[in-house]
C-alpha cells in the first residue's frame, strides 16, 4: 500500500491539523532522486530515525529542514509499508560563469567578488543569488563611472542536473564630469575653491588619476575640503546648503552643483585660558597660535589645543580635555575663544607591550623606548620611542596605543605594534654612458642578523672598472649604554684603462679597520675609528703626468694608518619613507705619520646637511634640501693622493652627468679628455618628494621633481660659480615587492664642450 503524506514545502506550511495518517513505526529510510548529495546529508537533517515512530509534525519538520539547505527545489515524503520515501529534486549546480563584453576589469577579480555573494563554480545553482551577483556586477561597474552599463544574464541548462551562467555586458563609455558649479562663492573665486577639489572636469593626467570619475567617497573629501578652506580664512559661519549631483540621460555627463553661504569673515579679538592648567599659564600662551587682530583659522585653533593637550601629556595627564569656546560679535565680526582646560587624572604606564615583532627581539625594540614603565606618562618621550623604532629600518609600519588599565583610573598601557620588513638587501647597480656601457655592481647587507639588530654587509663588484671585495659588521649596542663598535675588510681593484672620464691608472688596495659610535645626545653621535690601508699603483701608458710624478716622488706601495673622527645628528623622522626632520654630520679623517705603516699624508674633512620639510597643502609631500662641502689636502710636504680626490656626477650629487666626470681635466697626446677629481667639492640639491598621483597616500611610490648643482676643484684653481653645473629633471622611487628602485631623468644646464652626459640613470635591487 503507498500513501503520499506531504508533496511540497507548502503542504508542510499549511497542513490542517488533522493527521493526514495514522503515526507508524519506520521500518526503514529510502532516498530517492539525489545525485550529488549524499544519502548520509539528508539522513542527519531527517528528525526520525528507523525504528522510530513516524508522526504528521515530524514529516513537516523534515521537509522545512530540508527545503532550509537550498540544495533541493522540491522535497516529498512517502509511506511505502512502513517505509519513509524520500524524494528529492536537486537543484542544479553551477558547472561555469562566463563573461561577454568584460573589458574595464580581470575576470579574476570579478569572479573573487561574486564568490563573496555566493556565487561560484561548483555551487547550488540559486536564481536569487544571480540577481545579487548581477547587481553586485553593476555596482562594481558604478564605482568607475560606467554608468551606462547594461547586463544581461543567460542560465543554460546542462547535463548531469548543471547550468551555465553567461553575464553579457554592455560597458558603454565612461561618464564622465561635464562641469562643477559651486553657487554663493563671492569673497572667494570660484577658479581658486575648484582647485582645491580632487574630483574634476577631464585635463591632462585625469586619465590616469580617474578624477573626473563621479565618486561619493571623493565627493565628501572634497566638500570637507572646501568647509576647511573657509574656516581657515575666517568665515567661522560657512555653512554648505545642498549638493546636487545629476547625470544627462544618455548617461554621458555628470553634473555636480554645490550651494553654499560664505557668511562675514571674522578676526579674533581674544583668546582666554580657563579651568584647571596645572603648567604655567606663561608656559601655555606660547603655544596659543591665534592672536588678537589675526583673520580666525580653524586649523590653527587646532593645532593650539593639541599643543596644549601634548603639553600636559608630558606631565602624565594622558586623557587631557581642551575645548575651545567661541563667542561671537557679528556686529564687529569678531570672536573671542576662551580655551578650557581639564587635565584629567594623572596616569602612569603600567606595561609596555611590544607585538607583531616575529622576527626582531624584544630587546631591540625595547632598548629604544623612552617611556619607561611604572613612571609617569610622558607623550614626548612616547612620540620619541615610536620615532626611534621606526628610524631602525627594520619596520614597514610602527604603531603606538596607550589603552587604560581595566579596573584602574591612574594607569595605562603602552602596546607598540609593529610590522616586520625584509631587511636583508641584494642591492643591483647599474647605468648607461658612452664609455662603460652597461655597469653592474653589486651588494648584500643584512641589517638585522637574526633579529639581534646587528648588521652584517657583504659588497661585491665584478665590472671592468672597479672590483670591490668587502665585509662589514656593525653591533648598534656593543654596551648597553648605546655605543656601537664594527669592523671592516676590504680588498679592492680599480683599473680606468678603458674609461673616458677618469684618467688612466690602476690600483690594487686591500684594508680593513675598527670604528665606534657614542651616543652624547639623543639625536647626535659621535664616530671615532681606525683603519690600516695598503695601495699598490700601476701606471698605464696613458697616465696624465701629475700621476706619473706622484708615482715618481713617493712610489708605487703606500699604506695608511687613517684616524676617523665624525659628528652626526639625526632627527628624521623615518629613514624609509622621510618627510620631515634632518640630518646634519660633519667627519674628519687624518693620515697618521707613522713611518712605515703610514706614507701618506693627507687630510679630508666633509659637511653634511639635509632637512625634509612636509609641505602643508599636500599630504605626505615634503621638500628635501641636501648640501655638502669636502675639503682635502695634503701635509709634511708631500701632496694630497690623487687616489683620494673628490668627485662629482651621477647619483648621489648632479644627476644628468655622467658619474665622476665634473672638475678637473687633462688631455693625452690624442685629445682624449680623462677627469682627475679635486680637493673641494661642493653639492646642493633640492627635491619636491610628492605620492604618485592616483595612488591615494601610499608612501612606498613617491615622484621627484629635483634641481642639483656641484663642482669640483683642484688645489691649484679658484672656485668660481660660474663652474658650477646644474640639472633639473623628475624621480621616481618605489619600495617594489622586488626590492627598492630608483630613477632619474634629467636635464643638464649650462653644459660645456667636452661634459660627459647621462640623463637616464636608474638604480635597482631586492630584498629578502
Amino acid at each position: 500500500m503507498k500513501k503520499k503524506l506531504v508533496a511540497g514545502l507548502v503542504a508542510a506550511l499549511f497542513a490542517s491539523p488533522v493527521l493526514a495518517f495514522e503515526p507508524f513505526v519506520v521500518k526503514d529510510i529510502r532516498v530517492e532522486g539525489i545525485q550529488r548529495t549524499e544519502a548520509g546529508t539528508v539522513f542527519s537533517y531527517l528528525p526520525v530515525k528507523v525504528g522510530e515512530t513516524m508522526t504528521d509534525d515530524k514529516a513537516a519538520k523534515a521537509i522545512k529542514a530540508l527545503f532550509a539547505t537550498g540544495f533541493f527545489k522540491d522535497v516529498r515524503l512517502e509511506i511505502e509499508n512502513d517505509v519513509l520515501v524520500v524524494l528529492i529534486d536537486e537543484r542544479p549546480a553551477i558547472a561555469a560563469v562566463n563573461f561577454t563584453g568584460l573589458k574595464a576589469f580581470e575576470k579574476d577579480q570579478i569572479l573573487k567578488g561574486l564568490r563573496e555573494v555566493g556565487l561560484a563554480e561548483s555551487r547550488i545553482f540559486d536564481r536569487a543569488l544571480v540577481e545579487r551577483a548581477e547587481q553586485e556586477l553593476k555596482r562594481q561597474y558604478l564605482s568607475r563611472g560606467y554608468y551606462a552599463v547594461n547586463v544581461t544574464t543567460t542560465v543554460t541548462p546542462l547535463e548531469r542536473n548543471r547550468v551555465g551562467i553567461n553575464f553579457s555586458i554592455e560597458e558603454g563609455d565612461v561618464t564622465k564630469i561635464h562641469q562643477i558649479n559651486i553657487v554663493g562663492a563671492q569673497q572667494i573665486p570660484e577658479k581658486e575653491l575648484l582647485s582645491i577639489f580632487e574630483l574634476r572636469t577631464p585635463g591632462w593626467f585625469t586619465w590616469y588619476t580617474k578624477n573626473d570619475q563621479y565618486s561619493k567617497q571623493k565627493l565628501a573629501g572634497d566638500l570637507e575640503t572646501l568647509r576647511s578652506y573657509y574656516l581657515n580664512r575666517g568665515f567661522l559661519e560657512f555653512n554648505i546648503e545642498s549638493t546636487q549631483v545629476s547625470i544627462t540621460p544618455d548617461k554621458q555627463h555628470i553634473y555636480i552643483t554645490v550651494n553654499i553661504t560664505e557668511g562675514n569673515k571674522y578676526t579674533v579679538s581674544s583668546v582666554k585660558l580657563a579651568g584647571d592648567l596645572r603648567v604655567p599659564e606663561d608656559e601655555l600662551r606660547k603655544l596659543i597660535e591665534l592672536r588678537p587682530g589675526d583673520t580666525f583659522s580653524r586649523e590653527k585653533l587646532t593645532d593650539t589645543t593639541k599643543k596644549i593637550s601634548d603639553r600636559l601629556g608630558n606631565d602624565g595627564y594622558a586623557f587631557a580635555n581642551v575645548n575651545a569656546a567661541p563667542e561671537l560679535d557679528k556686529e564687529k565680526q569678531a570672536v573671542a575663544f576662551t580655551i578650557f582646560v581639564d587635565p584629567g587624572r594623572r596616569v602612569y604606564v603600567r606595561n609596555v607591550n611590544i607585538t607583531g615583532n616575529t622576527r626582531s627581539r624584544d630587546e631591540v625594540l625595547r632598548r629604544e623606548v623612552r617611556q619607561m614603565e611604572a613612571s609617569w606618562y610622558d607623550g614626548e618621550k612616547i612620540n620619541k620611542s615610536r620615532t626611534r623604532i621606526d628610524r631602525l629600518g627594520y619596520f614597514e609600519d610602527v604603531t603606538l596605543e596607550t589603552p587604560p588599565v581595566p579596573g584602574a583610573t591612574d594607569q595605562v598601557d603602552l602596546n607598540i605594534n609593529v610590522k616586520e620588513k625584509p631587511t636583508g638587501n641584494i642591492m643591483l647597480g647599474a647605468g648607461f654612458s658612452s664609455s662603460e656601457k652597461l655597469v653592474l655592481s653589486g651588494s648584500i647587507q643584512q641589517q638585522n642578523l637574526f633579529g639581534s639588530g646587528k648588521t652584517v654587509g657583504v659588497q661585491v663588484n665584478t665590472s671592468k672598472i672597479n672590483k670591490v671585495y668587502s665585509l662589514s659588521y656593525t653591533d648598534p649596542y656593543y654596551t648597553i649604554d648605546g655605543v656601537s663598535r664594527g669592523f671592516d675588510i676590504y680588498h679592492r681593484k680599480t683599473d680606468t684603462s678603458s674609461l673616458t672620464t677618469i684618467a688612466d691608472y690602476s690600483s690594487s688596495s686591500f684594508g680593513g679597520g675598527v670604528r665606534f659610535g657614542l651616543p652624547i645626545a639623543e639625536d647626535d653621535y659621535l664616530n671615532m675609528g681606525l683603519s690600516f690601508d695598503s695601495t699598490r699603483l700601476t701606471m698605464g701608458p696613458y697616465s696624465p703626468a701629475v700621476y706619473l710624478k706622484y708615482v715618481n716622488d713617493f712610489g708605487e706601495r703606500n699604506t695608511t694608518t687613517l684616524a676617523t673622527i665624525g659628528w652626526l645628528r639625526e632627527t628624521i623622522d623615518s629613514r624609509l619613507y622621510p618627510t620631515k626632520g634632518g640630518i646634519a654630520s660633519i667627519s674628519a679623517e687624518l693620515s697618521l705619520p707613522l713611518g712605515s705603516l703610514g706614507k701618506l699624508r693627507y687630510y679630508r674633512a666633509n659637511f653634511q646637511r639635509q632637512e625634509f620639510f612636509p609641505m602643508p597643502w599636500w599630504r605626505n609631500t615634503s621638500l628635501m634640501l641636501n648640501g655638502e662641502f669636502g675639503y682635502a689636502k695634503g701635509y709634511g710636504g708631500r701632496g694630497l693622493p690623487f687616489f683620494k680626490n673628490f668627485y662629482a656626477g651621477g647619483i648621489g650629487s648632479v644627476r644628468g652627468y655622467d658619474s665622476g666626470s665634473l672638475g678637473p681635466v687633462v688631455y693625452d697626446t690624442y685629445g682624449q679628455r680623462s677627469n682627475l677629481g679635486g680637493n673641494r667639492r661642493v653639492i646642493a640639491n633640492a627635491e619636491l618628494l610628492f605620492p604618485m598621483p592616483g595612488s591615494g597616500f601610499d608612501k612606498s611610490v613617491r615622484l621627484g621633481a629635483f634641481f642639483d648643482m656641484g663642482q669640483v676643484w683642484g688645489e691649484d684653481e679658484k672656485m668660481k660659480l660660474g663652474d658650477v653645473r646644474y640639472s633639473y629633471g623628475l624621480s621616481l622611487t618605489w619600495s617594489s615587492p622586488m626590492g627598492p628602485l630608483k630613477f632619474s631623468y634629467a636635464n643638464p644646464g649650462r653644459r660645456k664642450s667636452g661634459d660627459e652626459i647621462q640623463r637616464l640613470q636608474f638604480q635597482m635591487g631586492t630584498v629578502f
